[in-house]
């Protein structure tokens, strides 16, 4: 436990750092999102006091991680010096939902594909299921957003073209996210229960006279379920991160939104939450797919 513990710090303050760092080296300087750039050399300096951007990039840094810890974290430049964690607070769970929704998507597609694909191998499934996975990752989501909403909303009228408010609003944006991690799935679930189903307990199920779908989930792919567990669990912190693109493409209001027009107005401090509280999501997650591993397979539960 104290060496997971230790893993998530080096973790959050790593990702503090870099973001940070990279701040300070992209070009442009907040000073004019507010003045403009005719503003005067007396006017900018004051401003730039006013806010503590004249400090070292350490003391920023430092009275940041300060505010953040204290609830006190205010926007970087007025006049939108709100506190920023209520703004995050509000933003969390619409990433989070559409996260989660796309997950559901991605799984309802690649567990069926994956399986089907293992237990019909070499057949016309099997290439099938496969040349659906390898669609799925080839299709960018900036393309296959605006296609959807040609398609389903533009065309046929089916389904709102953005924003949010209801189960309607959700369909797009979680399958467009959701497809990319279905097709590494799927691809991910085939090659382990390949593995599985060539393990002496299939051979000793079949011979028990156990049905082909007994055999084929029951005993394969529960223990196919590990590698499976894996891949969910590192792709969730890629749904959070792709989730900025597909919140942008769909007006969706969440964390992905806030973090652009954080990073438009030059707001550093929004920047640095938004970061530092998707790399807590992704920690979190990483230590639930370890519990989660504990559940499925008891061998890993003795050794914890």
């Amino acid at each position: 436990m104290r060496r997971r513990l230790g893993s998530a710090a080096v973790a959050l303050v790593g990702a503090l750092l870099l973001v940070s760092l990279f701040l300070h080296l992209v070009p442009g300087d907040p000073i004019d999102v507010m003045l403009g750039e005719e503003a005067s050399v007396v006017d900018r300096e004051a401003l730039r006091r006013a806010v503590g951007l004249d400090q070292p990039w350490y003391l920023q840094l430092w009275h940041f991680t300060r505010d953040f810890l204290t609830g006190e974290l205010r926007t970087s430049l007025p006049p939108f010096q709100k506190k920023v964690l209520p703004s995050i607070a509000s933003a969390l769970p619409s990433t989070l939902l559409l996260a989660l929704a796309s997950l559901a998507v991605a799984v309802g597609i690649a567990i069926p594909l994956g399986v089907a694909a293992a237990a019909r191998r070499g057949t016309a499934v099997d290439t099938a299921a496969m040349s659906v996975a390898v669609a799925g990752v080839a299709l960018p989501r900036f393309w296959l957003g605006p296609v959807l909403i040609i398609l389903f909303s533009l065309k046929l009228d089916w389904l709102p073209v953005s924003g949010a408010g209801s189960w309607r609003h959700l369909v797009l944006p979680a399958f467009t996210l959701g497809t990319a991690l279905a097709a590494f799935l799927a691809r991910m679930t085939r090659a382990a229960m390949l593995e599985a189903l060539r393990e002496d307990y299939v051979t000793a199920a079949r011979a028990k006279g156990l049905g082909p779908g007994a055999v084929l989930w029951r005993h394969a792919f529960r223990n196919a379920l590990l590698p499976i567990l894996t891949v969910l669990g590192l792709e969730f912190g890629a749904l959070l991160g792709g989730a900025i693109v597909t919140e942008k493409v769909f007006a969706w209001p969440g964390m992905g939104t806030l973090l652009l027009t954080a990073i438009e107005r030059r707001d550093y401090n929004t920047v640095r939450a938004t970061v530092l509280v998707f790399t807590c999501c992704y920690v979190l997650v990483n230590t639930l797919t370890d519990v989660a591993y504990a559940l499925v397979d008891p061998r890993v539960r003795r050794r914890a």
